[in-house]
């Protein structure tokens, strides 16, 4: 298995706000997961690496359903089914997928004014914006380490 190194990318460089700070290091741990998973060829990207089945396509899956249903009210009737791709679904449908989750997630970020406000939750309650962007950086930040080790494992890569 050939090793190769990334360089590591520095923590984000941010505004000077407490939203621009969390914002920030959330877009960062978005984007690291991203790259870990957009260059991998079929079948490796959807083969599972533990024995939970967790596969890096399925984390990045699951993480566009986390960004929707967090930051954009939708439901979620299914989460283990988020970790598990469709055949149809490729390594570039996934991704984009989670990208446009993410854009339309900081569209709600970008006009959010005070964090202590609830973020839309239809028929549940919901839970302050502050809280949403913290969860969101803890549940990225914990998936792209996921990812690391799976990617790790399929082509040796290490670094984001």
């Amino acid at each position: 298995m050939p090793r190769t190194r990334r360089r590591d990318t520095p923590p984000p460089r941010t505004g000077p706000s407490e939203k621009d700070v969390l914002r920030g290091f959330l877009d960062h741990l978005r984007a690291a997961v991203a790259a870990k998973a957009e260059d991998v060829p079929e079948p490796a990207v959807r083969t599972p690496g533990v024995p939970s089945g967790t596969s890096l396509l399925g984390l990045v899956r699951h993480l566009a359903h986390v960004e929707r249903f967090t930051f954009l009210g939708e439901d979620v009737a299914d989460w283990p089914g988020t970790f598990r791709p469709r055949p149809d679904e490729t390594v570039g449908s996934v991704v984009a997928d989670y990208r446009a989750a993410c854009e339309r997630a900081n569209t709600v970020i970008d006009a959010c004014t005070d964090l202590s406000r609830p973020v839309a939750r239809p028929g549940r309650t919901a839970p302050s914006m502050r809280w949403a962007l913290v969860h969101l950086i803890e549940e990225t930040g914990r998936h792209a380490g996921h990812a690391d080790i799976l990617r790790e494992l399929i082509d040796g890569s290490t670094g984001r």
